[in-house]
């Protein structure tokens, strides 16, 4: 094998290990956002289908506020701006509250339209049968509504997945911000941002193939 060929695998070589552990570090940052946004678009989509004014109120501005700006600047906001409030985070720790945050908005138009589609004649009927509210909505509405949204949900868990790309900008290690720095030192990009680039494939292609396996054993067992 040519001499130049076989150092130039030993070059790209050296930095598989930390593109991997970078991938890693993806995976964490995303489950972790994707989880608390499900949590915050839950609440979220629950305050702005609420009569109440107090509470449907702060939910329509949320929901509005970061569905109408960009991502990067969430981060920013979180990362550069709360510390003169005396709110200070770690990279990571202000990667997953910005993601969190953002994508959490989306997530709650997705519950709210899964709500929308489930006849208020079924929550009526629970009710009419002794369930309280949040029995009704735990047993009778909930279970409807996740089949209804696992395909947008899943969607939007994807988008997260791929924006923490960004956090490179706030020196969180992850896949992008190695990458550049692996190009920094190899003066190589077309090698490493294509690796990069298969690397984001086959992460949310895992992450789409788990929620249609989730999503076809849930529709089994209800």
């Amino acid at each position: 094998m040519d001499n130049s060929l076989i150092e130039y695998w030993n070059t790209f070589g050296s930095y598989v290990p930390g593109l991997l552990y970078s991938c890693m570090i993806v995976m964490e940052i995303a489950l972790l956002s994707i989880f608390l946004s499900w949590i915050l678009g839950l609440f979220a989509a629950l305050g702005k289908n609420s009569r109440l004014g107090v509470l449907r109120r702060p939910c329509e501005f949320y929901i509005w506020f970061m569905r109408g700006t960009p991502s990067l600047i969430h981060i920013f906001l979180i990362y550069f701006a709360l510390p003169q409030f005396g709110l200070a985070f770690s990279p990571f720790v202000a990667g997953v509250i910005a993601l969190s945050i953002g994508s959490g908005a989306y997530v709650a138009e997705v519950f709210r339209s899964g709500l929308s589609a489930i006849p208020r004649g079924q929550g009526e009927s629970a009710q009419a049968l002794g369930m309280g509210p949040v029995l009704t909505m735990r047993r009778i509405v909930l279970p409807q509504v996740v089949r209804i949204i696992v395909p947008s949900l899943t969607n939007e868990a994807i988008n997260t997945l791929k924006n923490t790309s960004l956090l490179s900008t706030i020196t969180v290690l992850e896949l992008t911000l190695f990458t550049q720095m692996a190009i920094a030192a190899t003066f190589r990009p077309f090698e490493f941002y294509i690796a990069a680039a298969l690397l984001y494939l086959v992460m949310t292609t895992l992450l789409s193939q788990f929620a249609n396996w989730h999503e076809k054993r849930y529709t089994l067992h209800i």
